[in-house]
C-alpha cells in the first residue's frame, strides 16, 4: 500500500473525532486541529475519485474534470469562509495558493525527485506555456491593487466594479485556456504522458485487462467527499478566527499559509509522486496548472459569489501579498526556464517559501 493510501485512510479517523469535538465542546483549538486534519484525507479521496472517473470518461472529459475539480477543496473552504464574512482570510488564501503551488509544491517535487535522480529533465514548452499563462493571469489579478495604491483615492464602489469586471475577464480567459489546452493545442500538454502510461502499464500489466474503475462507485466517492469537505470546512471556518488568534496567528498568515496547506494536500502528493517517478513534465504541470486554476477560476468566482451573497469581496490585496506573488512567479519561471531540475533548485524554492512564510508570520496586522 502506498504512503498516499495509508495517509488517506489513516487520517479519516479525524472525521468522527472532529464531529465529536464540535458537539461535545472540547474547545475551539481541538475542533480547529481535528477538522483541518480531517479535510486532508477527504481532499486526497476527492482527487483520487476525479482521476478514476476521468479514466472511464475519456481523455477530453477527464482533462475537463481535472481542470474543474483540481482545486475543489480550497474553493469549498474559501466559499464557506466567504459566507461567514472572513474576507481577509479568503483574499489571503488566493495569493497563498499561488505561492504554495509555485514554491512549496515545485520545491518539494524538485528536491525529493533530485535526491533520487541526479538531474531531471522536463519539456521546456510545458514550463514556457504554463509560465507565460501564469504570469499574465497574476498580472491581471494584481492590477486592481496597483490602481488603488497608485491613486489619490478610489471609491469603494469603483473598486467593486473594477474587481467584478476583472473577474469576468479572467473567467473568459479561463475558458480560452481550456479551449487551448483541450482542443486547439492539446498536443503541447501530451508531453510526458507516454512515459507515465508505459510505466503504469508495466506496473499493472497483470490486471489491466480485467480491472476497470467502477464509474458509479467513484462518482459516489466524489459526491461523498465533496459533501464531507463542505461539512468539515464549516467546522474549520467556524473556529478559525478564535483558534488562530489564540495561537497568535494573523488572518493574513492563516490565509496565505495554513489554508493552502490544508486544501492543497492532494496536489502536493500528486506532484511529488510524479517527480519521484521521474516524470517532471507532469509534476511541473500540476504545480503551475493549480496556480493557474486559482488565478483564472477560483479568484474570479469568489469575487462574483461575494457580490451575489452580499459579502464585499474584491481584488484589493495587501501590497505585500502582491509582492510575494510577483516574487513567486519570477522565481518559478527562472528555475524552470532551462527545462532541468535538481535537488539544489528545489531547496532554493523551499528556502524562498520559508522566508516568505516567516515574513507573513511577522507581518503586522
Amino acid at each position: 500500500m502506498s504512503i498516499k493510501n495509508i495517509i488517506s485512510l489513516g487520517l479519516l479517523v479525524f472525521i468522527p473525532i472532529s464531529i465529536a469535538a464540535h458537539f461535545l465542546e472540547w474547545g475551539t483549538l481541538t475542533v480547529f486541529i481535528t477538522s483541518a486534519l480531517a479535510i486532508v484525507p477527504l481532499a486526497i479521496w476527492l482527487s483520487t475519485a476525479t482521476e478514476e472517473v476521468a479514466v472511464v470518461a475519456g481523455a477530453s472529459i477527464g482533462a475537463l474534470l481535472n481542470a474543474v475539480f483540481g482545486n475543489a477543496t480550497e474553493l469549498i473552504i474559501t466559499l464557506v469562509a466567504l459566507k461567514e464574512g472572513l474576507v481577509d482570510i479568503v483574499k489571503a488564501s488566493i495569493t497563498g495558493s499561488i505561492i504554495s503551488n509555485l514554491l512549496l509544491v515545485m520545491g518539494l517535487s524538485m528536491f525529493l525527485g533530485g535526491l533520487r535522480y541526479k538531474e531531471q529533465d522536463f519539456q521546456q514548452i510545458v514550463a514556457r506555456v504554463n509560465g507565460s499563462s501564469m504570469t499574465l493571469a497574476v498580472i491581471a489579478i494584481i492590477l486592481p491593487t496597483m490602481v488603488i495604491y497608485t491613486s489619490n483615492g478610489v471609491e469603494p464602489e469603483a473598486i467593486r466594479n473594477l474587481s467584478t469586471t476583472a473577474a469576468l475577464v479572467l473567467l473568459v480567459v479561463y475558458v480560452l485556456t481550456l479551449v487551448f489546452s483541450l482542443k486547439t493545442h492539446s498536443y503541447l500538454y501530451d508531453v510526458g504522458l507516454v512515459d507515465l502510461d508505459e510505466a503504469t502499464a508495466k506496473a499493472t500489466s497483470a490486471e489491466s485487462t480485467t480491472h476497470q474503475p467502477n464509474l458509479w462507485l467513484w462518482i459516489g466517492v466524489l459526491a461523498a467527499s465533496t459533501i464531507a469537505i463542505a461539512y468539515e470546512s464549516e467546522l474549520f471556518v467556524g473556529v478559525v478566527e478564535e483558534a488562530t488568534e489564540g495561537l497568535g496567528l494573523t488572518p493574513l498568515f492563516t490565509g496565505v499559509i495554513l489554508v493552502p496547506l490544508i486544501g492543497g494536500a492532494a496536489e502536493y502528493f500528486t506532484a511529488i509522486r510524479l517527480a519521484i517517478k521521474n516524470n517532471m513534465d507532469l509534476s511541473v504541470s500540476v504545480a503551475m496548472g493549480s496556480s493557474l486554476l486559482v488565478a483564472l477560476l477560483m479568484a474570479p468566482l469568489l469575487v462574483l459569489v461575494g457580490q451575489a451573497i452580499g459579502q464585499p469581496m474584491d481584488l484589493d490585496f495587501n501590497p505585500f501579498e502582491v509582492v510575494a506573488v510577483a516574487i513567486s512567479v519570477v522565481v518559478a519561471n527562472l528555475i524552470s526556464l532551462d527545462g532541468r531540475s535538481n535537488w539544489l533548485e528545489g531547496a532554493l524554492l523551499l528556502a524562498t517559501y520559508t522566508i516568505l512564510g516567516l515574513a507573513f508570520y511577522f507581518h503586522p496586522v
